[in-house]
């Protein structure tokens, strides 16, 4: 039996609402309308910031056309209290289902309260708790016992409805539109009144006395699917079960009690609702059965649920088609053998073997086998035949050698001519199995029933299927992963009380520090000094990364630690459950709350050493970021309420490389067993793995939501130590074997931002990796990738004008250190979580994929950060450039014309501004012209500076912490470090006296410079004055765009009189 779902709607409270009475307050009570439902809470008198704490159940149904998804809230003021206006409306909210969350991850948000006209006047906002719960129904019994006392119901036969019960139902249906209409011009009127519920509910006199059938029809508001009238989860009708009768039976008292009636507020909310009530027949119920909810799994911590739909295209219409011949072998009957036969298939050159039976009434395998056809003449005959092994063959010597049968017993095969199997696309149905007599061998009247077909890699059996291109490996299958949802927990360490200190320990003057545990990470507060036994007060935040979902076992460890000379002694500890830590979604404060501090003893009895004042909440406002910022592919906030719809989709087609180098030897045969990864926000996926080819062919297509434009695509191509075992290459022990790691290949990096909207983008992409010796090409990889929006194109470009973090992080930042502490931390919990999956995705994988070493030191990424600034600065150099050719009268008509731009601009200023902006259309309309055609997601060894370093600094990048190499090459790098930092230290040195000299002009510090400096700023000032401002202007512009015969080659004046001020480098020692 299915559970029914209900949204709760938590009214905490609401500020600063708008008065009514015409005293200065308002007596507010706040209407929500969900799927038909409308609830009410109770009056507040005379408060502008009212308080309500009341729950609201509402009941969740499937998608309907009739009733929305969106929750409406009006606030209005309540007019039988006090004196009031006609217009007592506070204010409304709409919102999405999508917004909600189950329970557990709900939040206190607070919404502004909207208008519901142009005209209106509305102030404050609400707050609210939204979330889903499911409620598990009570199991009763179908036939349950009758009371004692109460006649038996007899059973009545519905009957077909006769011609004027049907005229009756079409006359009742223009009643209600009638009624309908009339509503709606006094809407305004029913919202804003509080109605009078108790009034609505017919007596329950009448209900019983009632039994014509236009009464019986009278319509009500339809429940959701999953629940009927009365809140109930309606049990799927059974054919063998009798149906209700027509005619309404009296309740006993012991049902009227068990079973909740219908609240009134459902009738009330048909009269003030736009949508028009389903009208419900008595003995025509809707048979139809609710669907099953589906069991709640970690996946169900990861963000948008419609994430969790696998949205990838059937048609893959973005890599080509791959021909393979499906195989599947279901079980064989009337074998003669009481062992564990095995299914041999032959095709072509390719020869398998199946896993041992299933020893039940028949022989089951339900294997499927996919072979690869390059073209339709590469197999002409496919051969199946059933081998018996003989007993003293075990399981892992049959699964060492799969095409070997030597030593086995034959009982039959089959053969098929290719050319006669058919041909399956996705849309049609599955091939039935069919039973196939065994011919040769011992199997006389054996059979076997299998399946064949030729289908393509978007086949429903081909991700679970034998693959000749995979070798059979468990872990070569394509799988998807999902990201662990990650929080940031804050935790804020106030004050200590009650502190006992050991006899050992204890002194005048006492040192506290606390430390603090979540998981492998560790934050440790300053010391606070407490002397002559004042409480040690510290206020500062400690921040973790915790992921979901939380267990039991989860806790924040908090201790108390006094600092003594011999070193720290723990005074107490407190352990917090992750489950029991508030959420909250803004900067509004958390509740504190005090903890008692115990003994770090594991034991029973827990000894009383104290307290700790602590605030503690996960922050669901902030991004936790597992990737550097500018290669992000995420920025929504953690906590689902604040996502904002996604603005359209990006297609990947992942279809094969090229020339790869062979990665690792295998029985003295280099060979390379390829796989592909991506990742886009928290979806991650993973190709199967091609084994032994250099040039492996996915031909495989996954989909992502986007979010926002301005995120990358990450795809990186891999090499598995998972198929082949891996060969020594060390010769001092052969015999022992190297780590299994999965060596990297190559990455690319695709910006959502850079595609145009529909155009699909196939290329083939250099794979380029930075090894300790240098740069490899490691070969080249082949994508096609589309983006599809989803909004308008002004609404796209809308998104650009938005900040591209959640609020939090600008209204209380992370400072820049601790955010990269962050990011590595979430980076190591990611690896983590993936690892452990099935198959799993290696750490080092991830690890690679997230840049986790990003900011490693290298002097190669010093010198190529440099070229860019120099690259930027270069456009300005241009510019000093073409003014200096035109001051030189190199060309001398386009001087003159300078000067008569010069003259323009001076007596018309209001043209800068325009000038200016038409210049830069110009240059960007110019540039078009050598646009991009294609994105360049391939890693640029060449901006990298990566061809053009030796060996010793790409050792030095590739160094771990702390240095692994010898003290020699240690020593030279730090003499090295020191040539280049004297350098630095110059040029800071240069600038920092340019800015002294600056302040020298004003600072009387050369009390001759400053006076002659002050002097010429009163003569500016009186010319200036005095001279009109254009012709200044226009003098000073043709004075320096004089001709160079009136020019001195000596330095300026104004220049040598600014090298001669004092700098306060003197006076450095």
């Amino acid at each position: 039996m299915g559970t029914t779902r209900k949204l709760i709607v938590e009214v905490v409270d609401a500020r600063g609402l708008l008065p009514k009475d015409g005293h200065g307050t308002s007596s507010p009570y706040v209407v929500v309308d969900f799927y038909g439902q409308r609830r009410r809470t109770r009056t507040v008198h005379r408060n502008l910031n009212p308080a309500w704490n009341e729950l609201l159940e509402f009941n969740v149904g499937a998608p309907s056309d009739v009733f929305g998804d969106t929750l409406e809230l009006d606030v209005c003021h309540d007019r039988n209290v006090g004196p009031t206006r006609r217009n007592n409306f506070l204010g409304r909210i709409r919102l999405s289902s999508s917004q909600f969350v189950r329970k557990g991850e709900e939040a206190l948000m607070y919404f502004p309260l909207e208008k519901k006209s142009f005209f209106s006047w509305i102030q404050g906002e609400i707050g609210l708790k939204i979330y889903y719960v499911n409620n598990e129904p009570a199991v009763s019994p179908v036939n349950p016992p009758p009371e004692a006392g109460d006649p038996p119901a007899e059973s009545v036969v519905v009957e077909p409805p006769t011609k004027v019960e049907a005229d009756d139902i079409v006359a009742l249906d223009k009643k209600q539109e009638k009624e309908a209409e009339k509503s709606d011009a006094a809407k305004e009127e029913s919202s804003s009144d509080p109605p009078n519920y108790e009034q609505s509910a017919p007596p329950p006199e009448s209900a019983e006395a009632t039994t014509s059938p236009t009464v019986a029809a009278e319509p009500e508001v339809a429940p959701p699917p999953s629940a009927n009238v009365d809140g109930v989860e309606e049990k799927p009708k059974e054919p063998e079960l009798v149906p209700p009768t027509a005619t309404p039976q009296p309740q006993s008292q012991s049902q009227s009690q068990d079973e909740p009636t219908m609240p009134a507020e459902m009738v009330a909310s048909s009269v003030a609702s736009d949508s028009v009530p389903d009208v419900r027949l008595a003995g025509f119920a809707d048979a139809r059965r609710v669907p099953l909810s589906r069991q709640t799994t970690s996946e169900s911590f990861i963000g948008d649920p419609t994430d969790r739909i696998p949205n990838e295209r059937k048609s893959y219409d973005l890599v080509e088609k791959m021909h393979y011949l499906f195989v599947k072998v279901v079980k064989a009957r009337s074998l003669p053998t009481n062992g564990t036969p095995v299914v041999k298939i032959s095709a072509s050159n390719c020869h398998v073997r199946s896993k041992p039976a299933r020893k039940t009434t028949l022989f089951e395998w339900d294997q499927t086998f996919a072979f690869g056809r390059e073209s339709p003449e590469s197999m002409s005959t496919v051969e199946v035949s059933v081998w018996d092994p003989p007993a003293s063959l075990s399981l892992q010597d049959s699964a060492s050698s799969p095409a070997d049968v030597a030593g086995m017993s034959f009982l039959g095969g089959i053969c098929f001519d290719v050319t006669e199997i058919p041909i399956r696309d996705p849309p049609d149905s599955p091939l039935a199995p069919q039973w196939y007599r065994l011919e040769g061998g011992g199997a006389h009247n054996g059979d076997l029933m299998l399946a064949t077909w030729v289908g393509t890699q978007a086949d429903e059996a081909f991700p679970d299927s034998w693959k000749t291109d995979t070798v059979g490996s468990v872990n070569s299958k394509s799988k998807v992963y999902l990201s662990p949802k990650l929080w940031y927990l804050r935790a804020t360490v106030i004050e200590a009380q009650d502190i006992i200190v050991s006899s050992l320990t204890a002194s005048k003057e006492l040192s506290f520090q606390v430390r603090a545990q979540l998981g492998f990470q560790v934050l440790k507060s300053k010391p606070s000094v407490s002397r002559n036994g004042s409480l040690p007060l510290w206020n500062e935040d400690f921040i973790f990364v915790a992921s979901e979902p939380f267990g039991f076992d989860d806790h924040l460890i908090m201790s108390l630690e006094n600092r003594v000379v011999k070193g720290t002694a723990v005074l107490g500890v407190v352990r917090i459950p992750l489950t029991t830590i508030e959420r909250r979604v803004d900067d509004r404060k958390v509740v504190s709350r005090w903890f008692s501090l115990e003994d770090s003893l594991d034991g029973e009895k827990k000894a009383y050493k104290g307290r700790i004042h602590l605030r503690l909440c996960f922050d669901g406002g902030y991004h936790v970021m597992d990737e550097a910022s500018h290669v992000s592919s995420d920025y929504r906030p953690t906590a689902r309420q604040l996502w904002k719809p996604h603005v359209g989709t990006v297609e990947l087609g992942i279809i094969g490389c090229k020339s790869l180098i062979p990665m690792k030897t295998i029985n003295g045969k280099g060979i390379t067993d390829a796989y592909a990864v991506a990742k886009y926000g928290p979806k991650w996926v993973r190709t199967r793995t091609v084994s032994d080819s250099m040039d492996p062919r996915w031909n495989e297509q996954y989909t992502w939501r986007v979010y926002d434009p301005c995120t990358v695509l990450t795809l990186g191509v891999f090499d598995t130590s998972g198929v082949h075992e891996i060969e020594t290459r060390s010769k001092e022990q052969p015999q022992k074997q190297e780590q299994k790691h999965d060596f990297r290949i190559g990455k690319i990096r695709i910006r959502i931002s850079t595609l145009q909207a529909g155009r699909v983008y196939r290329n083939t992409y250099p794979l380029l990796l930075l090894c300790p010796t240098g740069v490899r090409h490691m070969g080249e990889i082949e994508l096609a990738v589309r983006l599809i929006p989803s909004i308008p194109t002004v609404d796209l470009c809308h998104v650009y004008t938005q900040p591209a973090l959640p609020p939090m992080h600008h209204i209380k930042p992370l400072g820049v250190v601790q955010q990269e502490m962050l990011r590595n931390t979430a980076s190591k919990i990611v690896a983590a979580h993936l690892s452990r999956s099935e198959p799993p995705l290696p750490r080092e994988v991830v690890l690679y994929m997230l840049d986790a070493n990003l900011h490693a030191f290298s002097m190669r990424k010093i010198r190529a950060n440099w070229l860019r600034i120099v690259n930027v600065l270069t456009c300005l150099v241009d510019v000093a450039r073409w003014v200096e050719d035109k001051r030189t009268w190199k060309n001398p008509t386009a001087t003159l014309l300078v000067h008569a731009l010069l003259v323009m601009l001076v007596w018309f200023p209001d043209l800068i501004l325009p000038t200016l902006s038409f210049y830069v259309f110009v240059i960007g309309a110019w540039n078009y012209r050598f646009r991009p055609r294609d994105p360049q997601p391939f890693l640029d060894s060449k901006l990298s500076l990566a061809e053009l370093t030796d060996r010793d600094e790409l050792d030095e990048e590739f160094d771990t912490v702390p240095s692994t190499r010898s003290g020699e090459v240690v020593r030279a790098r730090y003499d090295k470090l020191r040539a280049i930092g004297a350098r630095v230290q110059s040029v800071l040195g240069d600038v920092a006296a340019q800015g002294e000299r600056v302040q020298a002009l004003v600072t009387w510090r050369d009390p001759r410079a400053t006076g002659v400096f002050i002097g010429l700023c009163l003569v500016v000032a009186v010319v200036l004055y005095v001279v009109p401002s254009k012709m200044v202007g226009m003098a000073l512009g043709f004075y320096y765009l004089r001709h160079p015969m009136f020019r001195d080659r000596m330095p300026s004046p104004a220049l040598n009189f600014f090298r001669r001020l004092p700098s306060l480098s003197d006076r450095m020692m």
